[in-house]
């Protein structure tokens, strides 16, 4: 069952991600890896900041959590993770799809160029790269993150984004 979580959940949406994020190890460069990969005080920001979480529970267990945030003229999928012992089972595209479904705006997603098995989940589900060019601009614009995530991360967009659309100069 897919459902809005709520600050009880919180416990549960920090284990979750700092679970399923192991697969980063070694994978992500060395300096943008640390465990745990998200803090609570991190986590909590995210939410103050207007991250809302929505999570994939079932048999009374989160096993799946995915935030969305409504940056104004577009969406970001924020935050996406099953727990490592419940992956490729389809919760991650029933949480995306139900994402999705929550608005009419373009949804961006930001995640490491070399979690190849992400770029290829959020493919599979529609989405397509940005150029590098407007990776760097959306960035910038939409997330808050150092240069050197800049640097090894990639945007991928659905199909109601139209390249450079909403981009403020």
């Amino acid at each position: 069952m897919i459902r809005l979580c709520d600050r009880e959940d919180q416990q549960a949406i920090y284990e979750i991600i700092n679970d399923a994020s192991r697969a980063y190890k070694g994978v992500i460069p060395d300096d943008r890896y640390h465990e745990p990969y998200m803090a609570e005080e991190e986590l909590s920001r995210e939410i103050e900041d207007g991250v809302v979480f929505w999570g994939f529970e079932e048999e009374g267990q989160m096993i799946g959590v995915m935030g969305i945030q409504d940056k104004g003229d577009v969406s970001l999928i924020r935050h996406a993770y099953v727990r490592t012992t419940q992956r490729n089972g389809g919760i991650g595209t029933k949480l995306l799809h139900h994402l999705i479904a929550q608005t009419k705006r373009p949804v961006l997603i930001g995640t490491w160029k070399t979690a190849e098995w992400a770029i290829r989940f959020y493919e599979k589900n529609g989405f397509r790269c940005v150029s590098t060019a407007e990776k760097e601009q959306l960035l910038r614009q939409f997330w808050n993150v150092p240069e050197r995530q800049i640097e090894t991360s990639v945007v991928l967009c659905d199909s109601r984004w139209t390249a450079g659309k909403f981009i403020i100069g």
